[in-house]
């Protein structure tokens, strides 16, 4: 979805708000690319998965789509460089903890996944729905346009996505609790997991 937008864009879109209700994507590119923002806007509408394009008074376009999940299926390779934070302290306070713990963390639902019988088939994306799921989905969408950008400012980044995915990791699991059977939802999640998993910098364990 992402790199269908992109492609016809010439350029990722931007988030914009908080995904709690719709996911919104802006973008400048019928300006840069001196497209007149209407004629933009209906091809962007033709990208399979967007639910509406528009074009704002400033030429700026307003997109939304309308499945925020499918967002993992397309995101680009993650190389970050390692900030370079201390390890300790192993407290909230330390940067270098929190994106560590998110990324062994994620590296966790991996191995419990394996264990309880969650499948990495049968990918849902309409299911990454919950408000914590929304959460790690909008901090990713920056991905692929920080990936372009000359002041990626990948450390807040980091540090951004590794607390949505704390927040989801806790609130919404991505294997069964207790006596819970698997559901399909467990499998979104640890797609959501996966990805987040390569983004984030850090060891496997702590």
């Amino acid at each position: 979805m992402i790199d269908l937008l992109a492609e016809v864009l010439g350029e990722p879109p931007v988030p914009e708000g908080t995904w709690e209700r719709e996911a919104v994507y802006v973008s400048a590119a019928a300006l840069r690319r001196r497209i007149p923002p209407p004629d933009l806007a209906a091809r962007v509408r033709a990208v399979a998965g967007v639910a509406g394009a528009e074009a704002r008074p400033n030429g700026f376009l307003r997109i939304v789509v309308d499945v925020p999940g499918r967002l993992v299926e397309s995101l680009p390779t993650a190389d970050l460089p390692d900030p370079g934070w201390p390890d300790f302290p192993r407290t909230w306070d330390n940067p270098g903890f929190v994106v560590r713990y998110g990324h062994a963390r994620a590296c966790a639902v991996r191995r419990w996944a394996g264990e309880l019988g969650v499948p990495l088939t049968g990918f849902r994306p309409e299911l990454l729905d919950g408000p914590h799921d929304r959460r790690v989905l909008r901090v990713l969408a920056e991905l692929p346009g920080r990936a372009v950008s000359r002041a990626p400012a990948w450390d807040t980044f980091l540090v951004r996505l590794a607390l949505a995915y704390h927040d989801a990791h806790e609130h919404a699991p991505a294997v069964p609790m207790g006596d819970e059977p698997v559901r399909p939802v467990h499998t979104a999640r640890l797609r959501l997991a996966e990805a987040v998993r390569e983004v984030l910098v850090g060891p496997e364990r702590l």
